[in-house]
């Protein structure tokens, strides 16, 4: 196996790498010998797995670095990229990936369950657009960015379609979308590319959130041309080739990640 980021001393910087899409692309970018460095948040219930996990991706002989923290507080995020800044040693961050999930999950109308208020949209688009643009820009100013770097961040279709109990999530995965259009175009000057992965119905633990997501999931499997649901490594393997030189003159753009999944 060719390992192209070996020994160039190229980090990815995964918000969210503990599990589903962004573990998946830790333990693929690391395959190929780019170091890795994880900002996750989970509970001393979850550690074991979490370990087991990271130990994985530093048998493959990378350099590596976790930081079990809330990623959407600021001071979490100085002290973190203040860390980084001396674990890198030298290095750069080639790639970064925006793989986090924390919102509401709540109907807009209900008589009987609690439904959507304003705090629940502000906070779900601060969690899963906004954070993009806080991180983006303080890793900017630390200036421990590649003079070639990649930021990827993962939406879905729920970005132009209505699914119950999602508008608060399809608000944020339309401010992520605009905000990486424009971290595309400003700070492209700065060697910075910028784009969204549209994933197809992935059975991931942010999914098994949503309410009615078995029957996401088997509607799913009938509209793709390839009878089953995309998989987290489809993904991974898609950031992979995102992060490769060759693919610098993709910028901007959000690419459909489904197998054709969202074709009909």
């Amino acid at each position: 196996m060719v390992k192209e980021f070996k020994n160039k001393n190229e980090w990815a910087l995964i918000l969210g790498g503990s599990s589903g899409l962004g573990l998946a692309t830790a333990k693929k970018l690391a395959k190929h010998g780019m170091n890795i460095c994880i900002v996750h948040r989970n509970s001393r219930v979850q550690r074991a797995e979490v370990k087991e996990a990271f130990d994985k991706i530093i048998s493959m002989g990378v350099d590596f670095a976790s930081y079990n923290v809330d990623v959407f507080h600021p001071e979490k995020r100085a002290t973190v990229i203040k860390e980084l800044c001396q674990e890198l040693q030298g290095g750069k961050i080639k790639t970064f990936v925006h793989s986090v999930a924390k919102g509401n999950l709540k109907p807009m109308i209900s008589k009987d369950t609690p439904h959507l208020k304003t705090d629940d949209f502000q906070l779900t688009i601060h969690a899963m657009g906004i954070s993009l643009y806080d991180w983006v820009k303080d890793l900017f100013n630390a200036n421990i960015f590649a003079d070639d770097a990649r930021v990827i961040s993962f939406t879905s279709e729920g970005n132009t379609k209505a699914w119950k109990n999602y508008a608060a999530v399809s608000a944020a995965k339309g401010t992520l979308e605009a905000i990486t259009r424009n971290i595309a175009l400003e700070f492209a000057s700065f060697g910075i590319r910028a784009n969204c992965i549209q994933a197809g119905v992935t059975d991931t633990a942010s999914l098994r959130m949503i309410p009615g997501s078995d029957q996401l999931k088997e509607f799913a499997v009938k509209r793709n041309p390839f009878s089953r649901l995309t998989l987290p490594k489809d993904v991974a393997n898609v950031v992979y080739l995102l992060s490769k030189d060759e693919a610098s003159w993709i910028n901007g753009t959000i690419l459909k990640v489904d197998g054709g999944e969202s074709l009909s």
